[in-house]
Parts: structure tokens; C-alpha cells; sequence
């Protein structure tokens, strides 16, 4: 099991777009099931990665950026960066992930 570390977490803003921009979509196309949904994945997504840093593996693209797959649709970038937990981006799964890294 990995080593246990609660640190602090940083939405760049980039990343903080990407999810304004995924729950707009959400509620003008679907339900507010599918919103809370989503809010409920990103911060189950937060509270693992702040305890486990190291949990989610390293992106064979970019060095010292790490994929957490949400859900099938739905993956987040991040990298531990100066103590801190940076996430990068919160893309959809079905775009192309080498144009956006």
C-alpha cells in the first residue's frame, strides 16, 4: 500500500476551466444526477490523491504528470509539485490526449 501523506491541493486554471466547462455541458445536456455525479467523482478524486499522491501512475507522455481515470469518460492530470498537489487538467476520454499534453 502506499505511503500515507496528506498534502494540499492546486486547480490550475486551466484545470478549473476544463471543469466549468464539463459541468456546463452537464447541466444544459442532462440531469442534475449526472452533475452531482460529477462533482462526487472530483472530490472523491481530490480527498485520494491528497492522502495518496503517488496513487495514480505516471503519464508515459509527460514526466511527473500522473493520469487518475475517474470513470470511463473522465480522466485528471496532476503532478506533485513543490509540496503540493497541482492538477492540470480534467479532460474527457474520448478526445485525443496527446494534443492536450
Amino acid at each position: 500500500m502506499p505511503e500515507s501523506k496528506v498534502i494540499s491541493i492546486y486547480w490550475t486554471d486551466r484545470a478549473l476551466q476544463n471543469a466549468i466547462s464539463i459541468k456546463n455541458y452537464l447541466v444544459i445536456n442532462f440531469s442534475t444526477k449526472e452533475v452531482e455525479n460529477f462533482m462526487s467523482l472530483v472530490k472523491s478524486f481530490e480527498i485520494a490523491v491528497c492522502v495518496f499522491p503517488k496513487l495514480y501512475p505516471e503519464s508515459k507522455i509527460r514526466k511527473n504528470v500522473r493520469r487518475a481515470v475517474l470513470n470511463k469518460v473522465l480522466s485528471a492530470f496532476y503532478r506533485i509539485h513543490k509540496g503540493k498537489i497541482e492538477v492540470v487538467a480534467l479532460l474527457d476520454n474520448r478526445c485525443d490526449i496527446d494534443e492536450w499534453l
